[in-house]
């Protein structure tokens, strides 16, 4: 109509399209992954009966295994705490050499992003099944393991810290004729400094949750215990288990919390 005021829209027609496209499409993967799957619902209307035969075996809990569990727990807490140490210390060179603006050229750029990615791309029990080959079973091989897989984690969140520095403070710093390492020391680190207490806070609390169940292959914790105790049917002490483990990552996360307050 003649003089009518123009309609406002938030997407134009080709956005609007490619939009509709992309949730049929969507639609179309989540049906074609169902049916290739064969997921069948006949088992929901007998879950609940089967989850509270399995509550009702798990109660009482066996309160009496918990000074059991006190060494493997405090185990587990040691896998958590020297895995993100090292971690922490090998991870540190990788974010240098994988931010943009500081890697010193594009093979070390390359080299930076391939050990992130390796490292991220692999999960903590399937680096313990290797380690546990390589060392044995034991608190070595979930150590490592925890340590391999969080050097990615804390590289990619480092490096990208990295690059948002400042660098009129690092020009200040060359300025005053420090060298390259002075520069590392007293430009770089204290502006990353909060993000890096705060990442490997963050990384030890997830750490902590992950190695309970390294003991599941072998790798050391409390997880061997849980595993004995399921592969027995010892229910009762399972949910004991369960109960130490919660406690544990309780802490662990009021810890996580604290420290991370305190960097902010």
């Amino acid at each position: 109509m003649a003089g009518a005021s123009p309609e406002w829209r938030r997407f134009d027609a080709r956005e609007r399209l490619f939009r509709v496209g992309s949730v049929i499409v969507a639609a179309v993967v989540v049906v074609l992954s169902w049916e290739w799957l064969d997921i069948s619902l006949r088992y929901v209307t007998s879950a609940p009966t089967q989850a509270g035969d399995l509550l009702g075996r798990m109660y009482p809990p066996d309160l009496a295994y918990l000074p059991n569990v006190v060494g493997p727990l405090a185990e587990t807490i040691q896998i958590a705490v020297v895995g993100t140490i090292a971690a922490v210390l090998m991870a540190a060179p990788v974010a240098y050499i994988s931010a943009e603006n500081t890697t010193p050229n594009r093979v070390t750029y390359a080299l930076g992003k391939v050990i992130v990615t390796v490292s991220r791309s692999v999960h903590t029990i399937v680096w313990a099944l290797l380690f546990v080959v390589m060392f044995g079973p034991g608190a070595v091989a979930g150590t490592v393991a925890t340590a391999v897989r969080s050097i990615g984690f804390i590289g990619k969140l480092l490096g990208e810290e990295i690059e948002e520095i400042d660098f009129g403070q690092l020009e200040g710093v060359r300025a005053s004729g420090a060298s390259p390492f002075q520069l590392l020391v007293y430009g770089i680190v204290p502006q990353i400094k909060p993000a890096l207490v705060g990442i490997s806070v963050y990384r030890w609390d997830i750490n902590v949750r992950a190695a309970t169940i390294l003991g599941f292959v072998g790798a050391g914790g409390i997880g061997v215990q849980l595993f004995e105790a399921i592969d027995s049917f010892a229910w009762r002490t399972v949910s004991g288990i369960l109960i130490a483990i919660l406690g544990v990552v309780l802490v662990s996360e009021a810890v996580s919390a604290y420290a991370r307050k305190k960097v902010r």
